[in-house]
């Protein structure tokens, strides 16, 4: 997952942010996240980032359950670019976001057309912008996965995930899997690849032993 020549420095990155509040949704540096875009204000936010820098920074309502206009949000999110965009004929956006950096939330500016502005704090997050590297207990988290998709009872193509990066793999699993949104906080607010790994694998495991009967055999689908 190495960076591209369109991916900004950390003094390029935006000194003022638009925020998407979305539960359970997770960005991470270098993930992919396709978004389908048809409330008005967010609209707004995705025309007014095509014609600037096209970064709009994802963050989770710190209540799940709020339904509030404008929610209270955990102080750290991630930002992505938007990378691909179309429009479809009932008037929504398709994108795609990758992720660049995680950011702290300084302050919260002035909506604008709607949506919400924040002033980021990027530098605790620097080493987001240099490929995610470290050691990753490979063969427990396969052998984890092994035993989640069972439980699931979902078929994988497990040529394809040993051929996966280790940061590719962390990265989508933290993003797919059905975590909890305080989960995929925890999974967010990891420092660095091998501490988000051994999280990821910790939740795997427990969501094993949930799927479990209390003799310890895989409940029937």
């Amino acid at each position: 997952m190495s960076r591209t020549p369109f991916d900004p420095s950390l003094n390029r990155l935006p000194r003022l942010l638009p925020i998407f509040p979305l539960a359970g949704v997770l960005l991470l540096p270098r993930g992919r996240l396709p978004l389908n875009i048809f409330e008005p204000r967010y609209l707004a936010m995705v025309e007014d980032a095509l014609a600037s820098d096209r970064m709009i920074g994802m963050i989770q309502p710190t209540d799940p359950a709020s339904r509030e206009r404008e929610p209270a949000v955990y102080e750290t999110g991630c930002a992505g670019r938007i990378t691909s965009f179309s429009e479809t004929d009932d008037g929504r956006y398709l994108i795609t976001l990758t992720g660049v950096s995680r950011f702290a939330i300084r302050s919260e500016a002035e909506c604008l057309r709607g949506y919400r502005r924040v002033v980021p704090v990027w530098e605790r997050f620097a080493s987001d912008l240099n490929d995610g590297g470290g050691d990753v207990d490979r063969p427990r988290l396969v052998a984890g996965l092994k035993a989640y998709f069972k439980t699931q009872g979902l078929s994988v193509d497990w040529s394809a995930i040993e051929s996966t990066p280790d940061e590719r793999l962390v990265t989508s699993l933290a993003m797919i899997c059905p975590f909890t949104p305080s989960e995929k906080q925890a999974l967010l607010e990891a420092p660095d690849l091998p501490e988000r790994a051994k999280l990821l694998i910790a939740l795997i495991e427990m969501a094993i032993l949930d799927g479990h009967d209390g003799d310890g055999s895989v409940p029937r689908h």
